[in-house]
């Protein structure tokens, strides 16, 4: 588990992503110890507090959703598993936040998310790679329940934050699936996320508290992607 350290900032500054951006350009062991304390004051301080900034609303979504300000919990390591990477750079120029429930097979279970690089930020909620018999579950729901999947899905109608995002296929699976369902109907993945340059916005004190506005209009969604998920063909 990742201590905190004295002095960490409370909130992103300019200077988190000024680290982000050198260190993809001095990817390096030695330049990252040399400026070490730079990124747990910058980059891994401001990450655990908007953990704790958030997770009380997390826990009122779902209270089985992992929500520990740590390493390996909720915030993404900052070292690189280049064992079988064809890219041998040691770090990665970007961080992230996963709330999600602890299972092995996390990857196939909704999860909420928040991602910072150097030229950007986003966040959303989704599937981090649904497998095969959950996106069947999810094509199931839709061909039985037209009716139910579309109020499910009417909050998306009416905001213009969160775009959808995951591979679809190609060939039409089903010609009977009604013409306004067909679109989710055609997906192999499914995540909503919502993209922005860095501005002034991520360095803001409210910055915990407008994600919370945008994440709720994906509170009930995630809540019904678990029931199809625990939903038996």
């Amino acid at each position: 588990m990742t201590k905190k350290t004295n002095n960490l900032s409370n909130v992103f500054t300019p200077k988190t992503v000024e680290f982000l951006a050198e260190l993809k350009i001095n990817n390096s062991k030695a330049w990252f110890e040399e400026n070490r304390e730079t990124y747990n004051q910058y980059v891994l301080g401001p990450m655990q507090n908007l953990v704790m900034s958030l997770s009380g609303f997390m826990l009122s979504i779902d209270p089985c959703i992992e929500t520990t300000p740590s390493v390996g919990k909720t915030i993404s390591r900052i070292h690189r598993d280049i064992r079988f990477s064809n890219d041998k750079s040691p770090y990665r120029s970007n961080v992230w936040i996963t709330f999600k429930r602890p299972s092995r097979e996390w990857q196939d279970a909704p999860a909420f998310f928040f991602d910072l690089s150097p030229s950007s930020y986003s966040y959303g909620m989704g599937f981090y790679a649904a497998d095969k018999k959950t996106m069947e579950k999810f094509r199931a729901i839709i061909e039985s329940r037209h009716d139910e999947f579309r109020n499910a899905v009417s909050v998306f109608s009416k905001q213009d934050i969160f775009a959808v995002g995951g591979e679809k296929y190609k060939r039409i699976l089903n010609k009977d699936i009604p013409q306004d369902l067909l679109d989710w109907y055609q997906r192999k993945d499914l995540y909503f996320i919502c993209s922005k340059n860095i501005s002034e916005n991520l360095f803001s004190s409210s910055l915990a508290k407008d994600l919370i506005t945008d994440l709720s209009l994906l509170a009930d969604f995630y809540s019904y992607l678990y029931k199809i998920k625990d939903t038996k063909l």
